[in-house]
């Protein structure tokens, strides 16, 4: 039982609404509006912090010594380097970190971030891990795709670093590690179990926050 098999299976359409929605495809095209790449990023930062406090929650969470250091290197990955690195990166489009601090939450991000928080508070590690599971593993996937695609515009693109990020060596082991983890949880439950239908549940939920809050940004053009 895994991720593959059990999660992305039961809710296909919104998974490929997901990695294939029209804001990716106009990323890789070069022809994002710059109104909404610039309200995702402002939106983006807000969503990192609450995902790093997420983050914080599963080692909270935690059963063991293992697990608590297995989740500590995303915590401080994104307090450390990617929360800094995003506010770089939003600095090249003339965005501060006072200006980022300033920006209220949108609508999409209050819900998809609270509702992951409250899918680790309300329940155990595993609920947890599997709201977060969307964010991380989407985006690789997206990151291969764009990468792989030979239709998506690479030299001119404004958003070639977005795409480069995303499909980077560095980027792709860090998802592929928290596959691997989830995927460990989810083995310990038996075939049979009820939690598996809640697990979907969850999986199914993140899923479609990250596909309203790929259109939040369509919407501010």
């Amino acid at each position: 039982m895994s991720v593959e098999k059990n999660l992305i299976p039961a809710c296909q359409d919104d998974w490929q609404a997901y990695v294939n929605h029209s804001f990716v495809q106009q990323l890789a095209a070069g022809t994002l509006a710059m109104p909404c790449y610039a309200h995702y990023l402002k939106q983006d930062f807000l969503f990192l912090k609450q995902y790093a406090r997420a983050w914080a929650l599963a080692i909270y969470k935690s059963d063991s010594l293992e697990q608590m250091r297995a989740n500590l290197p995303a915590v401080q990955g994104l307090l450390d380097v990617e929360i800094g690195l995003h506010i770089d990166y939003c600095a090249e489009w003339g965005l501060d970190e006072q200006q980022l601090q300033a920006v209220p939450e949108a609508t999409a991000t209050v819900a998809y971030t609270r509702y992951v928080l409250d899918c680790g508070q309300s329940g155990d590690q595993l609920d947890l891990h599997v709201a977060l599971a969307p964010c991380s593993l989407g985006y690789a996937v997206i990151g291969q795709q764009l990468a792989a695609d030979k239709n998506t515009l690479m030299e001119g693109n404004p958003y070639r670093a977005w795409i480069e990020m995303y499909s980077s060596e560095g980027f792709q082991t860090g998802a592929q590690s928290h596959l691997d983890y989830l995927n460990n949880l989810l083995a310990e439950l038996p075939d049979d179990s009820p939690r598996w239908q809640r697990l979907q549940q969850i999986f199914a939920t993140a899923t479609r926050m990250e596909v309203a809050f790929w259109q939040q940004g369509l919407d501010a053009a």
